[in-house]
């Protein structure tokens, strides 16, 4: 049985409420956060009007503050900004929509002056309102709105998208935005798209940064975020009404032929069935790097190709892809379209064997997996590991070391010799480790296939780098 004097619900609920009430202002005393989240009880417990009276008082006080947020005070304003957050979100918004709305749009407007006096570095800030951007919409299609209004404070919000706090607003709202609504937010957005950025006489320019080309001012920056601004959010609103063309409209043909914006493109005309179309657009793009696959290109392509009924097309794309990159997804769905797959995957699995990058090859055998393939590549190819890749090496080292210890060995030997021979010295305790290891698993070694004995590397290392002190120590 537990103790009475054990902090838990029951011991505390047995010393009565005007005991606790005591305790509570004792322990709050010159705790401002604490004292707001009590508050914020005790309105809640009057009812959703008075609480949504002490959460809009709060943001005003927040909204006016213009002082610089300390690392020291930044998580009491976190924990004050997620009350009030809570507070609208599972308080208000439940009982009246229309109210919770209201306060979840000022809660968001606090983002630009916040993030203006604070380090976010974090990203605590940023989650924050990201979290309550994504309840906007659930919160404005139970208080449905007039469409009209809606669309003016979204078109709001998104001309004062200074740090992102409000991207994918339009995807977020859609449902809620209604065809109506979304049509309205576009007859805005076009009238934007009409009204440049009015240039300051020469001479009385804002000059903000100097870059490569000279200086940058500021009229120049809000044109072409005024650009920007009007370009996705028509592109969303394209999303969102299923207007394919609508949304290849935001791109001049230079840029259609980007392989990233066309399978943009292209994912969208096969979702509206405009197969032939979308692999028009994908052929018609421009690479600049050749021989690498642009993966989001690659895969529209494949999807078109199918689309089409190029099968036979499609499986040769994902075999080249695989080729060129090794790409164990890419393997697999080609694999997934064969009816025998087993001869393939052993062809595949030896062609990874002989692709010309040592270390993409072995991160991909490790990873598929299959480890005695692995173990039996690192052996034949063991003299050309680069050792400075530790972050592949180390890992499959610990992944053969029970497999083929003679494979572990000479991947932890690489790390060992590269950090050596380039006197990589914040990497000596690593090396020494590594060293530690080998020797550990040389007792399991019963045949070194022509490679050293552990004893004569060992020697070996001592004797060619025995003036490099600080290794020496770790391993004397």
């Amino acid at each position: 049985m537990a103790s009475r004097k054990t902090l838990n619900a029951n011991n505390l609920e047995a010393l009565g409420a005007p005991r606790l009430a005591e305790l509570l202002l004792e322990i709050i005393a010159g705790d401002a956060v604490a004292k707001r989240h009590l508050r914020l009880a005790l309105a809640d417990s009057v009812g959703p009007a008075e609480l949504a009276q002490e959460v809009r008082k709060r943001l005003t006080t927040i909204g006016k503050s213009r002082s610089f947020v300390g690392w020291e005070k930044k998580g009491a304003l976190i924990k004050d900004l997620e009350a009030q957050l809570d507070a609208i979100v599972e308080r208000i918004a439940p009982v009246d929509p229309g109210l919770g709305l209201d306060l979840l749009w000022r809660f968001m407007s606090l983002a630009r002056s916040i993030f203006e006096r604070c380090d976010d570095s974090s990203g605590r800030i940023g989650d924050l309102f990201h979290y309550a951007l994504g309840k906007l919409g659930p919160i404005a299609k139970s208080a449905n709105p007039a469409p009209d209004k809606l669309a003016d404070q979204a078109y709001d919000a998104l001309v004062a998208n200074d740090y992102g706090q409000y991207d994918g607003l339009i995807e977020i709202l859609a449902p809620a935005l209604g065809e109506h609504g979304l049509s309205h937010l576009k007859e805005r957005m076009i009238e934007l798209s009409n009204t440049r950025v009015q240039r300051s006489p020469e001479g009385q320019r804002e000059v903000i940064a100097y870059g490569m080309g000279g200086p940058i001012y500021a009229d120049d920056m809000a044109e072409r975020s005024r650009v920007m601004t009007v370009q996705l959010a028509l592109q969303a609103i394209a999303d969102a009404q299923g207007d394919v063309d609508a949304f290849i409209a935001q791109y001049d043909e230079t840029t259609r032929r980007v392989p990233k914006i066309a399978a943009d493109i292209a994912q969208r005309l096969i979702a509206a069935d405009r197969a032939q179309d979308a692999l028009d657009t994908i052929e018609a793009a421009e690479h600049r790097r050749r021989g690498w696959p642009d993966f989001d290109w690659e895969d529209a392509r494949i999807a078109a190709l199918e689309a089409v009924g190029r099968s036979e097309d499609a499986q040769a794309a994902r075999w080249s892809i695989f080729e060129r990159a090794l790409s164990a997804s890419h393997l697999k769905a080609y694999l997934k379209h064969l009816d025998d797959d087993l001869d393939a995957e052993e062809q595949a699995l030896d062609q990874a064997r002989r692709h010309p990058d040592v270390l993409q090859a072995l991160a991909f055998l490790k990873n598929w997996p299959d480890l005695d393939r692995a173990a039996r590549f690192v052996i034949e190819r063991a003299d050309e590991i680069d050792g400075d890749f530790y972050e592949i090496l180390s890992p499959a080292a610990e992944a053969l070391a029970s497999r083929s210890p003679l494979a572990a060995t000479l991947l932890l030997r690489a790390m060992i010799d590269f950090t050596l021979v380039n006197a990589r010295s914040k990497r000596y305790k690593h090396a020494a480790r590594h060293l530690e290891e080998c020797a550990r698993l040389a007792s399991t070694i019963d045949d070194y296939q022509g490679f050293e004995t552990h004893a004569d590397y060992d020697s070996r290392i001592r004797d060619k780098h025995r003036r490099k002190t600080s290794f020496y120590r770790l391993i004397e």
